[in-house]
């Protein structure tokens, strides 16, 4: 088994940190793992990625956890560390993923508390949201995912609200006219 040390982190914070480092840290990861899971599983749309995706980020904000003055918005801080992170792995990849087409089940009588058919419209959902682009789906997740206001996305992303306002509208707009999403909502 290997342990992952942060020497930088370490020597910086001397010997008496060095039986529990940043005990803070551990605390927030505890407490917030759920909620920033899921915010990497909307980015990337496989749990396994989401797990490595939300584990860099969090390897990137334990190394800077001394510099963080403001800890009240660590989610902020590792919500952006999600994105930069995810946001390089687009970049570095240099070969497109395409989904392959699963084949249509058969039409079945809709019955609105059928969980197979809740199951089938989420999963047809998240397709549908991981064909729109990057950035709109960035968008969408923080907008409807994470329920963040306009205000809170554009600061998150870093654009202005009127962006994320459009960008939003155009997603919605996709998802709308998204064929296997009007086929599984029938």
């Amino acid at each position: 088994m290997t342990t992952l040390v942060c020497t930088s982190a370490s020597k910086a914070a001397g010997p008496a940190a060095q039986t529990l480092p940043y005990p803070s840290f551990s605390s927030y990861v505890r407490a917030r793992q759920p909620v920033l899971l899921r915010t990497a599983r909307s980015l990337t749309g496989n749990p396994s990625d989401a797990e490595d995706l939300l584990q860099t980020a969090l390897a990137k904000t334990y190394v800077a956890w001394e510099r963080i003055e403001d800890h009240r918005a660590l989610d902020g801080y590792v919500r952006r560390a999600l994105l930069n992170t995810r946001t390089s792995q687009w970049r570095k990849r240099k070969v497109d993923e395409f989904a392959c087409d699963e084949l249509p089940e058969p039409d079945s009588v809709s019955g609105g508390d059928d969980p197979a058919e809740q199951q089938a419209l989420r999963d047809a959902m998240w397709r549908a949201i991981m064909r729109l682009p990057a950035r709109q789906r960035a968008m969408l997740v923080l907008r409807y995912y994470e329920d963040l206001s306009e205000v809170q996305t554009a600061e998150v992303l870093g654009v202005s609200v009127g962006t994320v306002k459009s960008a939003v509208s155009r997603a919605l707009g996709k998802l709308r006219e998204d064929a296997e999403l009007g086929l599984v909502h029938r």
